[in-house]
């Protein structure tokens, strides 16, 4: 009677949880569902980014509005003096993110709106949970700014083995790019679809880049204790690719989530993104690095960093296998 009652109970809790699950995926509304874009990569600001110089913030007058939850760092939602809507993230994830933001959406890709403000006051903050970099004034340092433009509904996330553009040229481009970023926080929790109505796109988007510009770690039983973000030489020293192997396929020294995204990977998708990033000059690609208050010195091992990556990409040699 017992194991009846508990073989009941279980399935009634299944039973729930799916359910739950499936109250929680909404219908997508109508909309063309990009992830990439066609652009004149050599024309771009990587300076102010996607957002442009437009849409940065203005901080004469901050309002926080309430503290966002999850996440590694501190967030906060703000309105800046123009009444824009801002979440403001403090911390070590700040710089990276918003450097890779601006690699990613050279590349074609859809991303959020950010910018990062060297030193800024965030009125009635005082304790926060994690400790981060304070500066002049009571501010805190290297605060990112990520736009939420009114208009432009967030929905679900959308999952890496499961959307619309499996198997496509673009999204095995993405994939590498995070490798490239040695982006070890590759989960689908970290990815966000953006409704924009007025263009009439659903936009796939990785929203959470933060995790970028350190090491992915090295054996699996030290992973969180190796793995680092925002550390210019850790990033530097990194290996990033390891080989082609026979079948065509590259094989990536990336212990990140998710790892296994990258085992289907080609030559020639490879250097299909890697040669996306090549046509970025010298001063652009150092841009990414400036928007982000790092100093020159962190600049210069960045960009150089970046670039031998990117030359690795392009110069894979073609094994038969590939797609």
């Amino acid at each position: 009677m017992r194991l009846g009652v508990l073989a009941f109970v279980v399935a009634l809790c299944a039973a729930s949880g799916a359910v739950a699950a499936e109250k929680k995926k909404k219908p997508l509304p109508r909309g063309t569902r990009v992830l990439w874009r066609a652009h004149e990569v050599e024309k771009l600001d990587v300076l102010a980014g996607p957002g442009g110089k437009g849409m940065k913030p203005d901080l004469r007058r901050l309002r926080v509005l309430e503290e966002e939850t999850g996440g590694f760092s501190p967030k906060y939602r703000v309105r800046d003096a123009s009444g824009r809507v801002w979440v403001a993230k403090l911390g070590s994830e700040a710089q990276s993110e918003t450097a890779a933001t601006r690699l990613v959406w050279a590349a074609g890709y859809m991303t959020e709106v950010n910018y990062l403000a060297p030193c800024v006051r965030l009125p009635g903050i005082k304790k926060i949970k994690k400790e981060v970099e304070r500066c002049a004034g009571g501010g805190f340092a290297n605060v990112r700014f990520e736009a939420r433009p009114a208009g432009v509904k967030r929905l679900d996330e959308w999952r890496w083995k499961e959307n619309p553009f499996r198997g496509r040229l673009q999204l095995q481009g993405l994939k590498v790019l995070m490798a490239l970023l040695n982006n070890w926080d590759m989960k689908d929790e970290n990815n966000v679809i953006l409704h924009v109505p007025g263009r009439g796109e659903l936009r796939y988007a990785i929203s959470d880049l933060g995790a970028t510009f350190g090491k992915s770690g090295g054996l699996p039983l030290f992973w969180r204790i190796t793995r680092s973000r925002n550390k210019p030489e850790d990033y530097a020293e990194a290996k990033f690719i390891d080989k082609v192997k026979s079948n065509g396929r590259v094989d990536f020294n990336f212990t990140g989530k998710n790892k296994g995204l990258l085992d289907d990977v080609t030559v020639a998708e490879a250097r299909w993104v890697g040669r996306l990033l090549a046509r970025l000059s010298d001063d652009q690609l150092a841009d990414a690095f400036r928007a982000a208050n790092y100093t020159p010195e962190e600049v210069r091992t960045l960009a150089s960093a970046v670039r031998s990556r990117v030359e690795e990409l392009v110069n894979l040699p073609a094994v038969d296998g590939s797609r």
